[in-house]
């Protein structure tokens, strides 16, 4: 009989943004291979951690009986390691992580160096570490990990009918953008409006589909910064769509556009590229290798004359339109399924372990140095 397994996520496992679905969709992938899997919604607050957020965990990993394999997704562990560290011998634990925590836009220094400090040592406590891109993989060496330790299971997407664009159909009216990201100083929303600032002359629209609730505030100031850059007419702030509104989305939009400072993946670049839309991106973390060259256009993060530029050729020349259109159509057909991606999550979690977890996680006191 296989041994259950129990997944350990910060908050709501129903939360759609990219780490949730992600998650939720190996779950599925390995429930359909017979392997039981529980999963387990912590509250509290992460992933800076507040008291309930310690004793969630704590009573979670405490319920576990000895030698049961534990995934904790590292939003979770990351600020814990002090509360992994007593279950660390008893059980098998496997990180999961979608980018580290320090790498969070708009952080002040002594939060990140405290991130770093802090997922570093949870790190350690793990068997294994699974990541969603090799640029993740690559960037774990700064918190001491080993690369023997790391497994890469990159996202799966769902095959998807063509978007009404993507047949080189084009019509009149506005060209469509479209943008689905949280609403959060990562995703560079921002960066974006100062972009379109300067072509609110040319004719096009943005759907932006993202829940303004993860930062109300920095939600709120780009709904302002659109209306000071007269945009307000160019712009539908749609919110989160469940999955038929957001296939529609896709369905109308004629080119996927996502600002971002830095992605530990990008799952929507391939959920486009799923339906034959081009996409403009940055190359900010993962994204330099997430986006075929040929289905689409990059810019450096936080760059919006670069990004300005860009729109502005996708918007006027055509023949560009339609050779990112057959890009993307190229790049549609070489994408993985989320049935791959569990065989090779399923992989990684049962094959041989090339590394014991690291000893250095005993001391689990923060580092005075790192620490404000």
């Amino acid at each position: 009989m296989v041994a259950p397994l129990t997944l350990i996520v910060a908050g709501d496992p129903g939360q759609l943004t990219g780490g949730y679905v992600y998650d939720a969709r190996i779950v599925a992938a390995l429930r359909v291979r017979g392997r039981s899997v529980a999963v387990v919604g912590l509250a509290g607050r992460f992933p800076e951690p507040d008291a309930r957020a310690r004793a969630s965990m704590a009573e979670a990993l405490a319920a576990l009986p000895d030698g049961a394999r534990v995934v904790i997704d590292g939003l979770a562990m990351g600020g814990l390691p002090e509360v992994v560290a007593p279950h660390a011998d008893r059980l098998a634990i496997v990180a999961l992580v979608h980018h580290p925590l320090a790498d969070e836009s708009g952080l002040p220094a002594a939060t990140r160096r405290r991130l770093l400090d802090s997922e570093s040592r949870a790190l350690a406590l793990a068997r294994r570490v699974i990541v969603t891109s090799t640029f993740t993989a690559r960037g774990l060496g700064r918190h001491g990990v080993a690369p023997e330790r790391v497994q890469v299971v990159e996202p799966g997407v769902d095959p998807a009918p063509l978007a009404a664009s993507a047949l080189d159909l084009e019509t009149l009216g506005p060209r469509r953008l479209l943008c689905v990201a949280t609403l959060i100083p990562r995703k560079g929303h921002d960066v974006l409006l100062e972009a379109l600032a300067g072509l609110s002359r040319r004719d096009w629209r943005l759907e932006v589909v993202g829940s303004h609730q993860r930062d109300p505030d920095h939600a709120a100031r780009l709904v302002e910064a659109a209306q000071h850059h007269g945009l307000a007419g160019h712009i539908v702030w749609a919110g989160e769509r469940d999955a038929a509104g957001l296939a529609a989305a896709y369905h109308r939009a004629e080119l996927f556009v996502l600002p971002s400072r830095y992605e530990g993946y990008g799952m929507v670049v391939t959920e486009a590229l799923a339906r034959g839309l081009p996409v403009l991106t940055t190359t900010g973390g993962a994204l330099v290798d997430t986006l075929p060259p040929e289905a689409g256009l990059a810019v450096p993060p936080d760059d919006a004359p670069a990004l300005a530029e860009a729109l502005a050729a996708w918007l006027d020349d055509a023949g560009l339109r339609r050779r990112l259109r057959r890009g993307a159509r190229q790049a549609r057909s070489g994408l993985a399924d989320w049935h791959q991606a569990g065989d090779r999550f399923l992989a990684a979690l049962e094959g041989p372990a090339s590394h014991s977890r690291d000893t250095r996680a005993e001391d689990t006191r923060p580092d005075e140095e790192s620490s404000p």
